[in-house]
């Protein structure tokens, strides 16, 4: 799910940090806080073509990860339906 290229993101909040020893860049207590970020948390770091970063959490990452099969009816089994697919298919191979 990207923007369309034209684009343009509003901010809730921006912080200026600076890039530290061997890379690193400090997150501001008050957005490690609203984010529930604690030492240690696994973050997904994106360079976009327009050369911006998208920082995100893994918890955030799982949440749009869930959110693609949102159309999926409970109950109903994407694998379930692809092995049997794959089945039939190989039936009709071998017949």
């Amino acid at each position: 799910m990207c923007p369309p290229p034209n684009f343009i993101p509003t901010f809730q909040a921006q912080y200026l940090t600076h890039l530290g020893a061997k890379g690193r860049v400090v997150l501001p207590a008050e957005v490690r806080k609203a984010l529930g970020l604690k030492e240690g948390d696994r973050l997904l770091l994106r360079v976009r073509e327009d050369g911006t970063l998208e920082l995100l959490s893994a918890r955030e990452v799982a949440r749009r990860a869930l959110g693609l099969f949102a159309h999926v009816a409970p109950g109903r089994s994407l694998v379930e339906e692809l092995l049997a697919e794959r089945r039939e298919e190989a039936r009709r191979e071998e017949g």
